[in-house]
């Protein structure tokens, strides 16, 4: 538990996740700079492990109904007591208009449960921040309106491009209740959101950068031949723009005389289609689906392969990557790189400096994996440029500094 009174509320979507590391990240990172918050999770975990990041935080975790149905009494008690509240009105009002636009049951749980997050605030909470602008802080925001707090929130990627272009400038706009603040990870996604804002000033650009102290140092590589085989290495979920469907049919198109394997990383619903996807094409022998893993499983599998491949791409429905933490994780060590130039990747790689990005397709992902496997200088050359620009611009002191000072300014006595 936090040895002081809880001052701050954070809202995220689910607690712990093993896919948001960079949410953990950070939560410690604050905590080390003097914040006391509690965590208000919307979900329970569904993850069977937990990262040794989670177990460094001391913040209470407290959950909301993740359905309503699931916890009537609680939500009812909790909106008969908000109803009585100055705020109440104006929220409502607000849900409504947003429910006409979105008849969702997920519109209906968002306020369900920001009438509990409401009700169940400590009396000392004096602001709200929320992690992703779709879901959470739609709750956030809502919550925020009843206790007549400010609040704030850090977009990253999905929920960006897949939420309506009203809801974005609505949780913007000081004249619809919006953020007192929002922080986002790329500088691709800070354009976004300042050309939806009235007040452009509001929006920071913060990036996770990496705890590097979390890490192990970088190994003296003993780096490959052109004529061994390459161990290649994927970590991410089975989510259509993590995009290894494109990549498990660029291996299919590989040279015969190229000795290679592929090693895969976290969950997701696609690993049955992908799985059949490389039984298909004749490789399944050449792949290892390794699950989930917490984070030391992770290293130690980065650690042990010759490059690493994120062949990320948009999704029929616009979601896309922003500037994955995980690159920044296999440069820390000493890993060579192959991603695509997709919304913030070029803000870390620079391609044929610190990496290979390739256009998402099939033969240009196997044409630079072939190019990458034939040259294995040039790939160390880029793997060590990379290590040098993640210590030199990528860290993550300068992301807490600006992002404490926000909340400072937002939670501070009236």
């Amino acid at each position: 538990m936090t040895s002081s009174p809880e001052t701050l509320a954070v809202v995220v979507k689910g607690w712990p996740r093993l896919s948001e590391t960079f949410i953990a990240q950070e939560l410690v990172a604050l905590e080390k700079a003097g914040h006391s918050f509690a965590i208000w999770s919307l979900r329970h975990p569904t993850d069977t492990k937990r990262h040794p990041l989670h177990d460094q935080l001391q913040a209470p975790v407290r959950y909301l109904p993740e359905y309503l149905y699931q916890e009537p009494e609680r939500t009812w008690r909790a909106r008969d007591a908000v109803r009585a509240l100055p705020g109440y009105a104006a929220a409502y009002r607000i849900w409504r208009a947003d429910l006409r636009r979105d008849p969702t049951t997920n519109r209906i749980r968002r306020f369900g449960q920001a009438c509990v997050l409401a009700h169940e605030l400590p009396e000392g909470i004096t602001g709200l921040y929320a992690h992703f602008l779709h879901t959470p802080a739609s709750v956030t925001r809502y919550a925020a309106i009843i206790r007549g707090l400010p609040w704030g929130f850090s977009a990253h990627a999905k929920d960006i491009w897949t939420s309506q272009d009203w809801e974005i400038s609505e949780k913007l706009d000081p004249a619809h209740y919006g953020a007192d603040f929002g922080a986002t990870c790329t500088a691709f996604g800070a354009r976004h959101l300042r050309n939806a804002s009235p007040d452009p000033d509001r929006i920071d650009l913060v990036y996770h950068g990496l705890d590097l102290t979390r890490f192990p140092d970088a190994p003296d590589r003993l780096w490959r031949q052109a004529h061994e085989p390459l161990h290649m290495l994927s970590v991410g979920r089975l989510v259509e723009k993590k995009g290894f469907d494109r990549l498990i049919a660029a291996l299919a198109l590989l040279p015969d005389d190229l000795d290679w394997h592929w090693t895969h990383i976290g969950g997701g619903g696609l690993r049955d289609l992908l799985q059949d996807m490389a039984a298909d094409a004749g490789i399944a022998d050449r792949i290892t689906w390794k699950g989930a893993c917490d984070q030391p499983e992770v290293v130690a599998a980065m650690r042990e392969c010759d490059l690493f491949v994120l062949p990320s791409r948009i999704a029929d429905d616009g979601d896309r990557d922003g500037l994955p933490n995980v690159l920044m994780e296999a440069a820390s060590q000493r890993l060579p790189i192959l991603s695509t130039p997709i919304s913030a990747i070029p803000e870390f790689i620079d391609n044929g400096t610190h990496g290979t990005l390739a256009q998402d397709l099939p033969d240009t992902l196997a044409t630079a994996i072939t190019k990458i496997a034939a040259h294995p200088h040039d790939a160390a050359k880029m793997a060590e440029a990379a290590l040098a620009r993640l210590k030199s611009e990528f860290g993550m002191d300068p992301g807490i500094a600006q992002l404490s000072k926000r909340l400072k300014t937002m939670c501070q006595d009236p």
